[in-house]
């Protein structure tokens, strides 16, 4: 058979099925799942969902479901052969000629996985024998009695040189398959290959479907040169490509929403126990990007569980560099920190579920953890010291290969950084975010606003001035600003103005949804016959407009510009109405600049970047200066100002 089920799991499992179903189908995030419109029949409503977990898609308004190479057959006509051929190009598998010396290699493949499902039935008989007793100890002592010894088929190798040897050919094995399967140590000075596991407790190791590939195997005596014993590389086994407990966790994985990756075989067994079965291990070795992938089939955002010493620090450290290159939306990890001192195992069986489930839910994002790590590299109390921690961030953050990602990884790093300084809530103080902290990584070590730095890492906050902060800029969602209520205003109390520029305000752009609908009724009540005052807000009265006149004229209640109210001056009104409306559209085309510039900073921080940042918001703020040129004063009555 050309395509073995081997060679068909390989390219399932290298390219999710969401990669190939949205080259026709516009996907939407939906809980665990995506969904879409169905392919095969004309709807409205999304009945046609893929999961990538279980390596399918369903499509519900036809009865359809299948994999990857279905959908292909189903959409493009392609035969199966076809289909095969086209993914196994995309996912770099190559696919063996039709010939009997495939049919052969398969026979063989098949032939090792029994041999080694042979042993796994020996090492178990083995642990429930006399021979056992002290294997049967030591998991009595770790928690692990025989209902996990039978979910998890630990067993036994007792501490003779032959014996699995001697069981597996009297089973029919031979002696080239037992070595091939690493079963056996041999070698051109070994002249009887003896058995591999000797004298320890046997965990064996499945692959995705279940099937035995390997063994792990932990010394019960303290002398031996290693603790713990993997099988070798092997035609079925790869130790970078699997993760201990895979075959159980994948169900409960996708019903948790997550999954768990911790450190050892016996941290698996121990947190199953107490009701998290979504956990897996790497296999004696860091994180391997093959692994990370693993972990992102079963759920895009796993938890990597360590040790809270500092061996479990360097570990996530490790695992951080690892996944950076590999993240992307929907590619994430977050990272539990144990106390100090104990392991998975040890919190299961000291404080059960709660226990566990405490450290789970204070799980950090991965921007965070890699904060953290930056921080802890050396102190940032001096300007080459800052420098330092902007060159480590900024190499790391460059892994990121997600450009959009790449950038908020930054901006979410700059919050983090100006949170941590002191004055940093002063830039809160008048109900906004601080776009920019004080110091920025990136940014060669400069301080936002560039004020004199006071002592050590302190500086002054930047606090934009009052003319800024009501301006569309720091306008949340769109609110109505100053400036826009009283050019309405100017336009509802003088008619006449309202007539001659009436195309001037249809043009004019408004970032309140609230004064644009205002403005277009004016337009439309302009159309009519001339009007006055009173006619004019009678008009808009009757259209609906009652709560926006109301809302703008509470806006400038507080507002000095008398020169717009009823009795001003026409000279005043005009003169006013005009510097207002060319301060509004400089201010619309600063806030777009400013937007543009942020984009470009995030993109390169660069000298030249931060300088544009920083004129666009001192323009920004001189605007409301210039407005007040008029304040005060009648430009043509020389009546004095009033508050109104």
């Amino acid at each position: 058979m050309r395509f073995t089920p081997s060679i068909l799991d390989e390219i399932k499992a290298r390219i999710p099925v969401t990669d190939v179903v949205r080259r026709r189908v516009k996907l939407l995030k939906s809980g665990r799942e995506w969904k879409g419109l169905s392919p095969f029949s004309a709807e409205k409503t999304p009945s046609f969902f893929v999961n990538d977990q279980k390596q399918a898609w369903f499509d519900f308004s036809s009865g359809q479901n299948g994999n990857i190479f279905d959908f292909l057959m189903k959409t493009e006509g392609l035969s199966f052969p076809e289909a095969v051929e086209r993914l196994a190009a995309e996912a770099g598998v190559d696919l063996p000629k039709a010939s009997e010396e495939a049919i052969q290699q398969e026979k063989r493949r098949a032939s090792l996985h029994d041999v080694l499902e042979l042993a796994a039935k020996f090492f178990e008989e083995q642990l429930q024998a006399r021979g056992g007793a002290k294997a049967r100890g030591y998991l009595a002592d770790r928690g692990l009695g025989p209902n996990l010894q039978k979910q998890f088929r630990i067993g036994y190798a007792p501490n003779e040189r032959f014996a699995l040897r001697d069981w597996l050919a009297d089973k029919g094995a031979t002696a080239e398959q037992m070595v091939e399967t690493g079963m056996l140590i041999h070698g051109e000075d070994i002249a009887v290959p003896y058995d591999r596991f000797r004298d320890r407790v046997m965990f064996p190791i499945c692959d995705r479907a279940g099937k035995v590939i390997a063994f792990g195997g932990r010394a019960l005596e303290k002398d031996v040169p290693a603790k713990y014993l993997n099988s070798p590389e092997t035609p079925l086994f790869h130790k970078g490509h699997v993760v201990y407990n895979h075959h159980n966790a994948r169900k409960a994985a996708h019903d948790a929403g997550t999954v768990i990756a911790v450190e050892g075989y016996v941290d698996v067994i121990s947190m199953s126990a107490v009701g998290f079965g979504h956990v897996v291990a790497p296999l004696g070795t860091a994180l391997t990007p093959d692994q990370c992938e693993l972990l992102w089939r079963m759920a895009e955002e796993p938890i990597l569980c360590f040790d809270g010493d500092r061996a479990g620090r360097k570990a996530a450290a490790r695992a951080i560099d690892t996944a950076l290159p590999l993240i992307g939306p929907g590619k994430s990890m977050r990272f539990a920190f144990l106390p100090d001192g104990q392991d998975p195992d040890d919190l299961a069986r000291s404080g059960g579920h709660d226990a566990i489930a405490a450290v789970l839910n204070s799980a950090k994002p991965m921007v965070e953890v890699l904060l953290q790590r930056e921080l802890e590299a050396g102190p940032v109390d001096t300007p080459e010291r800052r420098s330092a921690l902007d060159r480590r961030i900024n190499e790391a953050l460059r892994q990121i290969a997600d450009e959009q990602l790449r950038r908020y990884y930054r901006e979410d790093i700059f919050r983090r950084i100006a949170a941590m300084m002191p004055g940093a809530n002063a830039q809160r103080q008048n109900g906004y975010p601080a776009r920019r902290p004080q110091y920025q990584p990136g940014a060669r070590g400069r301080f936002a606003g560039r004020q004199e730095p006071e002592t050590g890492y302190r500086s002054k906050p930047v606090v934009a001035g009052p003319g800024i902060q009501r301006s569309a800029v720091f306008g949340r969602g769109g609110s109505l600003g100053v400036r826009e209520a009283q050019i309405l205003l100017a336009f509802i109390y003088h008619p006449d103005i309202l007539a001659r520029q009436v195309e001037e305000l249809a043009d004019l752009e408004f970032g309140s949804p609230e004064a644009a609908r205002l403005r277009d009724g004016l337009v439309s009540c302009a159309a009519h016959d001339p009007l006055d005052h009173d006619e004019l807000r009678r008009a808009l009265l009757d259209e609906g407009y009652g709560p926006a006149l109301e809302r703008i004229e509470a806006v400038t209640a507080m507002a000095s510009l008398w020169s717009i109210r009823p009795e001003g001056a026409s000279e005043d009104v005009q003169a006013t109405l005009n510097q207002a409306m060319a301060l509004h559209r400089r201010e619309r085309t600063l806030h777009r600049e400013l937007k543009s510039v942020e984009f470009a900073l995030g993109q390169d921080p660069s000298e030249e970047n931060f300088s544009k940042l920083q004129e666009i918001k001192l323009e920004l703020a001189g605007l409301d200066g210039r407005e007040a040129a008029l304040e005060g004063f009648g430009i043509m009555s020389g009546r004095p100002a009033r508050s109104y």
